[in-house]
């Protein structure tokens, strides 16, 4: 069996099939041999567990998945991986391959079909242009899976683990509290790749909630996420003045709002936690 991390191995494979790297997807082999265990471990999968991976690559995550779940399938959308990877995962007959776009696919038929009743573990090493709108993808349909386990840019990884009422939070860091508990693993230098990116990146694992952290008024989701986002369109404004233009809101109007929450008006968007948002959706509701 070939070594995936080895760099004469990665290069003999695209030669063979004659695949060049793809910076259109975000193509970046991983080359440390002590990444890839350590990512399937952190991800708790083990007997009796399904694993879904979203982009395999060449396979390197893939095969400790592998020699760890029930089942584990990925899925791919760079149809010249397909053949690469069925030199490499042929020792594997717990893996089944998917080719298509993971914001197209329909995850939840796909999960039923092939995990059945399985305790579920989402593994990806995510492309840095397409992270947000993958893992929002996986969390807002609320997907029958334990935890998502992924790398990503180390900036994006301390957003999107940042403590809502926090700093450092952003509107996504506060999605992502609402769907789950996140938790930062540990970081992957930049040398740890091929090519080598010129970023730090960093393992996270979200431990999905099964029920939302807070309850939003009148189960308005949308609605919250929507005040959210106004907020953070302009985090530098205080929470009253973004609202309003945001939202397109009178000014009055959102400080009666603010005033009946119990939240004060200069207070900027950073400074409220998902519970004050929810509050603050109760009252501009009326």
């Amino acid at each position: 069996m070939p070594v995936l991390t080895d760099l004469s191995t990665i290069r003999d494979l695209c030669a063979r099939y004659d695949f060049a790297l793809s910076k259109g997807f975000g193509q970046n082999f991983i080359i440390n041999p002590g990444i890839c265990p350590r990512i399937a471990e952190e991800a708790g999968i083990g007997p009796g567990w399904g694993a879904l991976e979203v982009g395999p690559g060449i396979g390197v995550l893939t095969e400790q998945l592998a020699k760890r779940a029930d089942k584990v399938v990925s899925v791919e959308v760079d149809k010249r991986l397909e053949p690469l990877l069925a030199e490499t995962m042929a020792g594997y007959d717990n893996f089944k391959l998917v080719m298509g776009d993971v914001l197209k696919v329909d995850l939840a038929a796909l999960l039923k079909e092939e995990f059945g009743d399985r305790p579920v573990a989402v593994c990806a090493n995510l492309p840095y242009y397409i992270t947000s709108p993958i893992l929002m993808r996986l969390l807002e349909e609320k997907l029958p899976v334990e935890n998502i386990t992924v790398m990503v840019q180390k900036e994006a990884a301390q957003r999107l683990c940042a403590a809502p009422g926090t700093r450092e939070a952003g509107a996504i860091s506060y999605a992502v509290a609402y769907y789950s508990t996140p938790k930062m693993l540990f970081t992957v230098q930049p040398g740890s790749f091929y090519p080598a990116p010129r970023v730090t990146s960093a393992v996270i694992r979200l431990d999905v909630h099964k029920q939302p952290a807070v309850e939003v008024p009148d189960g308005d989701e949308a609605g919250l996420f929507r005040l959210i986002r106004a907020s953070f369109s302009q985090r530098r404004k205080t929470i009253a003045n973004v609202v309003a233009s945001g939202l397109n809101l009178p000014k009055p109007q959102v400080l009666e709002a603010l005033q009946a929450a119990g939240l004060d008006a200069r207070l900027r968007p950073e400074q409220l936690t998902l519970q004050d948002y929810c509050r603050l959706l109760g009252t501009l509701r009326g």
